[in-house]
């Protein structure tokens, strides 16, 4: 039996394991089940606590609904972050390894900030052609490739179609793009709706979509941070940053990570 933390950050969920020792081995289709809503615990994502090696306190693995593993989470590290004080000692400053370079966070009570790995691959103004119409889009990388599409009206936006359509699209071939759509409500904030690679659907919310898309809204409309960025799950998130020209540093993302419940499963 195997034991987990359940977890959501903003919305956006998932099962976190205990790994320090080394010996778990979690194949593809087992993650899938423990993602399974009907059949397993039910989550967007599974985390694994694990020994760092490179001098972070630990190391962090995300995997996808699909057991596909990635590259990072924003919304998944806030929970680590709590998951890994709680079952590792109390801390209120922790770094963790991921593949996308080592995360630093700082926990505010339920709240954590995260200082991210610096964006790169900015690319303004591209065409997306699909087989019925052109997509005005950008596309930033903050830790995983995100799509981002400014849009007229959030919610009669086809989220699932399009998004589908645009996350493999040859473009952003081989591994496929996360794709967010943007609606602009203030001078500094901003709502999106993201489609997740993976999870192959649409989430209440995503950490580095909400990273990316801020920071295109950023460079888009030359304005400095914290931006605030509301997901479908209802929370507003806030992005912080310091801009130079279309160069991001210090990038920061704060926002909630929740405890559900604990229990074990047979995988």
């Amino acid at each position: 039996m195997l034991r987990f933390s359940k977890m959501n950050g903003a919305g956006n969920d998932f099962v976190l394991i205990d790994n320090r020792l080394g010996d778990l081995r979690l194949a593809s289709d087992q993650i899938a089940k423990i993602c399974d809503r009907h059949r397993g615990v039910g989550a967007d994502g599974v985390l694994l606590l694990e020994r760092a090696t490179n001098g972070a306190d630990f190391r962090m693995r995300y995997y996808n609904a699909d057991g596909g593993e990635a590259e990072m989470c924003g919304n998944g590290a806030r929970c680590f972050a709590r998951y890994a004080s709680r079952v590792a000692g109390p801390k209120d400053e922790l770094s963790f390894e991921t593949p996308a370079g080592v995360i630093g966070a700082t926990l505010q009570g339920e709240l954590v900030r995260l200082q991210m790995s610096e964006p790169k691959d900015l690319r303004l103004g591209i065409t997306i052609q699909l087989s019925d119409r052109q997509i005005a889009a950008h596309f930033i990388n903050s830790g995983v490739p995100h799509v981002v599409v400014p849009v007229d009206d959030l919610t009669k936006t086809d989220v699932l179609g399009l998004g589908s359509a645009i996350r493999r699209h040859e473009l952003f071939a081989p591994k496929g793009a996360n794709v967010n759509f943007l609606k602009e409500r203030g001078e500094r904030q901003i709502a999106i709706r993201t489609y997740e690679r993976g999870v192959e659907d649409e989430t209440l919310a995503c950490g580095t979509g909400v990273v990316a898309s801020a920071l295109i809204f950023a460079a888009l409309k030359n304005v400095s941070g914290p931006i605030g960025v509301l997901v479908r799950g209802g929370n507003e998130l806030q992005v912080g940053f310091e801009k130079t020209g279309d160069q991001f540093k210090n990038v920061t993302l704060t926002g909630p990570a929740d405890f559900v419940f604990e229990g074990t499963i047979d995988v």
